[in-house]
């Protein structure tokens, strides 16, 4: 493991000398990815010199301790840091998600429970764009189809980070996680016993695909026109400027009905439409190459149910790695970082289990 590191060491030196080479940035693309590099390098290089450091600590330490048994202590507390330093260097050696670094497009669709899960999922939705908010990230909702009472019958939203995010502080490598069947126990606005019922919404998550990524010829496609829903009274409701794309070889849809003109919502269903493709191309690549994704934290398995909101509790919990905890309010308000952070460490311990055993 160590002698991998050396190497990684070298070339985070070569990274730092062309980046200080004012010619390479003549080139943006290729600037910002040789950044990128070096951003993933930096963490390993920092604690790669603090476990050395570490050990050379112990050495001195022992030596003393011959001499003196008031150092054996010094010994131990030596020995524990470098312990602790090599766990952190394991996990970083870890190989990561090419995709952790990418934004994503985000979609919340109502379920099980008619009008109580559609404003369930307008609980979500608000929940994610309050974390986006406290993070610094940027939203933009690319559809919405609303249901009579406020809820959401289904809504997509992009959301991107500004600037170069810090190694495993992408959009995508927080919210990946978030994929699956959210589901919530509370008594609806709509019950007038006071009776608590069950109701779930869908949450698709997918990294943000750029054109270059995914390959889309015109005569695979199907686009179909048609009139927008929605509350009446809207200006959508009176042109067919809706869009449906059909990606005939996969049979994956994509629909806009958000803007007002043809042409916008054709752009934004084509976005929608890159990013599924994308992440099924994906998916397809992960199980031909290996069955170690079924011991990690799983992702991208829509059907799985994943956490429940127990309103009367204040409690959420979190089925695949049994976090809990009884702030619900303060989730629903953004505060989803710890929620997040249990999937994160579940996910990594995972695969650094699997990657011992190879």
């Amino acid at each position: 493991m160590f002698e991998a590191v050396e190497e990684l060491l070298v070339e985070h030196a070569d990274l730092e000398t062309r980046l200080a080479d004012p010619s390479v940035h003549a080139d943006q693309a290729n600037a910002r990815k040789l950044a990128k590099r070096y951003a993933e390098l930096t963490p390993i290089t920092r604690v790669y010199r603090a476990w050395k450091q570490a050990g050379e600590d112990i050495e001195a330490a022992r030596e003393l301790a011959a001499e003196d048994p008031e150092f054996i202590a010094e010994v131990k507390d030596s020995e524990a840091r470098r312990e602790e330093l090599t766990e952190e260097l394991r996990l970083l050696l870890v190989p990561r998600d090419p995709s952790d670094d990418k934004d994503v497009i985000l979609e919340i669709k109502a379920g099980e429970g008619g009008e109580e899960s559609a404003l369930f999922a307008g609980d979500l939705l608000r929940m994610y764009l309050r974390f986006a908010e406290r993070i610094g990230w940027k939203t933009e909702i690319i559809d919405a189809n609303e249901s009579d009472l406020g809820g959401y019958k289904d809504v997509s939203v992009a959301v991107k980070t500004k600037g170069n995010a810090e190694p495993g502080q992408g959009v995508w490598a927080r919210l990946k996680y978030e994929g699956g069947v959210h589901r919530v126990q509370r008594v609806p606005a709509t019950e007038s016993q006071g009776r608590i019922h069950t109701s779930a919404a869908g949450v698709l998550v997918t990294p943000e695909a750029e054109e270059v990524e995914v390959e889309i010829v015109a005569n695979d496609l199907r686009i179909d026109v048609y009139r927008s829903s929605g509350p009446g009274g809207q200006s959508v409701n009176t042109t067919d400027s809706a869009v449906r794309i059909t990606h005939l070889p996969t049979g994956i849809v994509a629909s806009c009905q958000n803007e007002k003109s043809q042409l916008q919502n054709k752009e934004q269903a084509m976005r929608i439409l890159r990013s599924r493709l994308l992440a099924a191309a994906q998916e397809e690549a992960e199980r031909e190459a290996s069955d170690a994704r079924r011991s990690q934290v799983r992702t991208v398995d829509r059907s799985e149910r994943i956490r429940t909101y127990n309103y009367p509790e204040n409690r959420i919990s979190d089925h695949r790695t049994g976090f809990k905890s009884y702030n619900l309010d303060q989730v629903l308000d953004g505060e989803l970082n710890a929620v997040i952070q249990s999937c994160v460490d579940a996910d990594a311990a995972a695969k650094l289990a699997a990657a011992q055993q190879n």
